[in-house]
């Protein structure tokens, strides 16, 4: 009834609710008392019944006597109530009319309509956990066969609210927190309960009550309750029943033609490929230009051919085992690959672009790559709603539950810098892992549940009920365009066959897959239903299938002539404008990365300066900045500065430059303060590197989640969708990039070799043995150069620019700067080579403020470029033939060593030249080092320990450029951990190693 309507409204305000004792007459009463205040929306079925009637007596008596929100229902209840209205017996009890009736009587009549409401909300809460979601029949997709005791399932049911079976023709009136009545006010309570089982129990399981956002709710609520709602045309059926005919189509053909192949199939779920098309058709309705789509290895050819729409011959000829690879790098499996491409949407006759991103078998890994590459697509079409360019994300359930960096990229779903306004995710549930039972591999009661903590919508559906599956989809389109928010879309469904096609499922799931082999194709029953309904003819339905099984047998046959396997056809994010036709560089030369001393001084003098008026700084960072002007008066840069320069000069170059990582804004050691902060102002903030140049590129410096794996896949899918931007990750410090190993080593060492993907993504790892203990001392050079796969033992010979030639035939490039100048030039060679390789920067710590780590203007200048070494300057340098021994060494080791060089008075005997860029090995500059120094012994000097750092990779490479010297170690001594942490013991080891590179007569003799 009405006046139940206006008592629900007048709770809304959580403020009024809580309020303390209110009135001054005999009776006082207290909202809270008696009342539920765990409840999110304080409704009237969180209060004690017999305490509203007592509430409405004591009001009669005096308006005073109750809380102010009592007060204005009562009131408006009153005034609006009608005896004509049809609200009869409560209607009346609530204006005081009802004479005849007892309080008792009354009482009833409330508390009768408080459990309709109550068992309306059990519905909306629990109503999923008895919804019919699961295919084969046999398990339960939540995992637990409980019914919640406050679902009605029995008469028994219906008395634990008070209510008998009397009852279930008598009708009630519906709260405001529903849409089961459709235009109707009221119902009787057996059409109350059947309308919640087809809402809430049916083939969709609904879980969204946890949202603790009044307008969402209610706009889930009117998609799923409104009656006759979910209602699709012949023209639709006919749609979908031809896209399952492509889905359970191409798997046949490919079971028939590769019967022995691996190929990670989609039968179960065969419904995923109208999903993904509705999905996209409704995005493309609503403007969607571009969709980036992530996926483990199930269905992904099926989604390549029915869904991107690759050439079937391209995807067929992937089968045969002949073919030779015609480009570089290993290639990877067909089930791993990703495409573009670029088409008209049949459906809305508009342009979109698809991309389905390459995925190792770590199945979430690409997760946060998709969500990077979506978010650059919006940045350089500014899209800053999410209106052009959105994301899907398809999972497996086992994964969805069990891999963090699920958590991880949820977490960046609503961060400023790292939103992309709502990916739809479209988990296939298996209800099983490889050979796992789901009680055995999660503890939550859905794989989804990881979805709750940002408060995504969750939609359960049978996947063998293709129309409920369009719904959902549909509706999860709209929510993501409502309201720019992520949304899960759970297929419950099986798999037809084992993990992969040759694998036993028997073995271990001996009751599910007996029943899997009585279970008729979803294909076979959608079309017996529209056949049933005169939707299609069994002549249509068969043509359809007919039509298509010609188009792959004429793709068949074509894949036959394709003579070179061409992974540059999988290419999911091509760069066309700034590579070849055939993918080669345009030129293989880089220009010097110098700048006139204008451009450093202006850059220099903004980077020591505030651009905003009535700016209130911290006292420290005026200091800093005092210091900063103080430097460029004298043309001299330290480390903070240099990047300053090289980024502020890029910006100049309309090239877009991102900075992300934990606290990067200030940055870990308090040396960057990118980000200025109003001292007075709370949330004022200035970027002075944006107020550079007129009409510059946008500088974005973001501090991200307390993350690694997701953060750094997310930029590194940012750095994939241009070229012309320098994309860097800075860690905290070095080491915690070990928890993003998996990004690393599947997507950053070898994603050009598998993929043919160019990627410039930087990450910076502070780095340095500075008694800091074992985790906050080594960023680990030895993984990285590990991986590196530039030949020890062969000196390479290239006819043109010898530095530009090995750097194109690297997979990734390594630096230990000693410099500003150095890394200054580093980043913006990044920039300026005209290809993109991953470059690994070892950056320092103590060197940010070392006085001795300053590089001049001339190192900078124009015609000045980075040096790959840095040869000895001291007079050991002079007089060459007279040197005794040669100090190979890179990073800050350098400055100690200098240091102990000129304590012991051996400028003219010991030479030290530093390795600026490890890898690839300047094989040809070493070269000219060691025949210039030709009667020295060869040192190699580290600060890690022998088991790590650089001395491995080095080693066998000094040899082969000059195999009659050895090159010996100078160092830690081997161990587990990469520091001690003890700074006793670690200045022990550091006066040890020092002492044993300048005891000459120390080595005589000796061999390493």
């Amino acid at each position: 009834m009405s006046q139940l309507r206006s008592l629900a409204g007048a709770l809304r305000s959580r403020s009024q609710w809580m309020m303390g004792y209110v009135g001054t007459g005999k009776r006082v009463f207290d909202p809270r008392r008696n009342c539920s205040s765990g409840a999110p929306e304080p409704s009237l079925a969180a209060c004690s019944s017999s305490y509203v009637v007592e509430m409405y007596y004591a009001w009669l008596e005096d308006h005073k006597n109750v809380h102010e929100s009592w007060d204005a229902y009562f009131r408006n209840a009153q005034a609006s109530s009608s005896e004509e209205s049809g609200e009869k017996r409560l209607s009346a009890l609530l204006q005081g009319r009802g004479q005849s009736q007892t309080p008792a009587m009354s009482q009833k009549v409330v508390e009768d309509h408080l459990a309709v409401h109550t068992l309306i909300r059990a519905y909306q809460v629990r109503g999923h956990h008895v919804a019919r979601l699961d295919p084969l029949g046999i398990l339960t997709a939540d995992l637990d066969s409980f019914v919640p005791s406050d679902l009605i399932t029995s008469i028994d049911k219906l008395e634990s609210y008070g209510l008998g079976e009397s009852d279930l023709d008598k009708s009630f009136q519906l709260p405001l927190t529903t849409f089961i009545g459709g235009n109707e006010s009221t119902l009787p309570l057996r059409e109350i309960i059947h309308r919640l089982e087809t809402s809430y129990c049916g083939h969709t399981g609904v879980e969204f009550m946890f949202i603790n956002n009044m307008e969402q709710c209610q706009w889930i609520r009117q998609k799923f309750e409104s009656p006759g709602i979910m209602i699709f045309s012949d023209r639709e059926k006919r749609t979908l029943l031809a896209r399952l005919v492509r889905s359970t189509r191409f798997e046949d053909f490919l079971a028939r033609k590769w019967s022995s192949e691996k190929r990670f199939g989609l039968e179960g779920c065969e419904v995923l490929i109208p999903a993904l098309k509705m999905i996209i058709d409704k995005s493309s309705e609503t403007g969607i230009e571009s969709v980036i789509m992530g996926m483990p290895h199930r269905g992904r050819l099926n989604v390549l051919a029915n869904v991107v729409r690759k050439d079937l011959d391209q995807i067929f000829c992937q089968f045969d085992s002949k073919l030779e690879a015609a480009d570089e790098g290993s290639g990877d499996v067909k089930y791993h690959l990703g495409m573009y491409h670029e088409r008209i949407n049949r459906e809305t006759d508009k342009n979109i672009t698809l991309s389905l991103m390459a995925n190792p078998s770590h199945l979430e890994a690409v997760d946060p790559v998709v969500q990077g590459k979506t978010k650059a697509e919006q940045f350089y079409r500014g899209d800053t709603e999410g209106r052009r360019v959105m994301s899907i994300l398809m999972h497996g359930d086992a994964a969805f539950a069990g891999q963090g960096v699920v958590y991880e990229t949820f977490h960046l779903s609503e961060l400023p810098s790292y939103t992309t306004h709502g990916t739809i995710h479209v988990v296939v549930n298996n209800q099983i892992g490889f050979t796992t039972d789901p009680r055995m591999a999660r503890s939550s009661t859905y794989p989804t549940d990881v979805a709750r903590v940002v408060n995504a919508p969750i939609f359960h559906v049978n996947a063998d009920d293709p129309e409920a599956v369009m719904y959902v989809c549909k509706v999860a389109v709209e929510w993501r365009n409502t309201f720019n928010k992520d949304v899960v879309i759970d297929l419950v469904c099986y798999r037809r066959f084992g993990h992969n096609e040759m694998d036993e499922p028997m073995f271990t799931q001996p009751l599910m897959y007996k029943q899997i082999r009585k279970q008729e194709h979803v294909l076979k029953k959608y079309a017996d239903k529209l056949i049933s309904e005169g939707v299609v003819t069994l002549q249509e339905f068969e043509e359809e299938v007919a039509k298509y099984d010609k188009i792959c047998e004429e793709a068949y046959t074509s894949s036959k002539d394709e003579k070179i396997l061409h992974i540059r056809n999988w290419l999911d994010s091509p760069w066309p404008d700034f590579f070849k036709p055939d993918g080669e560089p345009k030129s293989m030369s880089c220009p010097p990365t110098g700048l006139s001393e204008d451009v450093l001084m202006h850059i220099g003098s903004v980077a020591s300066s505030v651009p905003l008026k009535d700016f209130a700084i911290h006292s420290g960072l005026s200091r800093i900045l005092r210091g900063r002007a103080d430097m460029v008066s004298k043309r001299t840069v330290d480390w903070a500065l240099a990047e300053y320069m090289a980024f502020g000069s890029l910006l100049k170059d309309d090239i877009h430059v991102r900075l992300s990582g934990q606290d990067v804004e200030r940055g870990t050691f308090s040396h960057r303060h990118h980000v200025l902060h109003d001292q007075e102002v709370d949330k004022r903030f200035c970027v002075p590197m944006n107020h550079l140049w007129q009409n510059q590129a946008l500088y974005t410096v973001c501090n991200s989640s307390l993350s690694e794996y997701g953060v750094l896949g997310f930029e590194l899918g940012f750095a994939m969708a241009s070229p012309n931007a320098l994309v860097c990750w800075e860690a905290q410090f070095g080491d915690f990039h070990n928890t993003a190993q998996c990004i690393i080593d599947q997507f950053i060492s070898a994603g050009q070799a598998k993929w043919v993907r160019h990627n410039g993504i930087v990450l910076l790892l502070p780095h340095g043995m500075e008694g800091m203990g074992p985790e906050h001392s080594s960023a680990r050079p030895e993984r990285f150069l590990q991986m590196s796969k530039d030949d020890p033992d062969r000196y390479p010979e290239f006819t043109g620019d010898f530095e530009v030639q090995q750097l194109y035939d690297c997979n990734w490039i390594m630096v230990n700067c000693s410099t500003p100048a150095s890394y200054f030039h580093v980043l913006r060679r990044q920039i300026l080579l005209p290809f993109r390789k991953p470059l690994i920067i070892f950056t320092p710590k103590s060197l940010l403020r070392l006085s001795e780590a300053r590089s001049s203007f001339d190192e900078m200048i124009t015609g000045t470029h980075f040096l790959r070494i840095i040869p000895d300057n001291s007079p050991a340098s002079e007089n060459p033939e007279k040197v005794k021994r040669v100090i190979f060494c890179t990073g800050k080791v350098y400055y100690e060593l200098a240091k102990e060089r000129k304590q012991l008075q051996l400028e003219e005997d010991v030479a030290i030249v530093r390795l600026e860029q490890i890898s690839p090995f300047p094989f040809d500059l070493i070269k000219a080092e060691v025949e210039k120094y030709s009667n020295a012994e060869l040192i190699w000097c580290q600060e890690e320990h022998k088991n790590m750092g650089y001395y491995d990779y080095v080693r066998p490479r000094f040899l082969t450029v000059h195999h009659k010297n050895p090159i010996w170690y100078v160092g830690r001594d081997p161990a587990a951990a990469p520091a001690t942490g003890n700074k006793f013991t670690h200045l022990a080891e550091l006066k040890r190693f020092l002492d044993t590179a300048f005891n000459l007569e120390a080595f005589k003799g000796r061999s390493f």
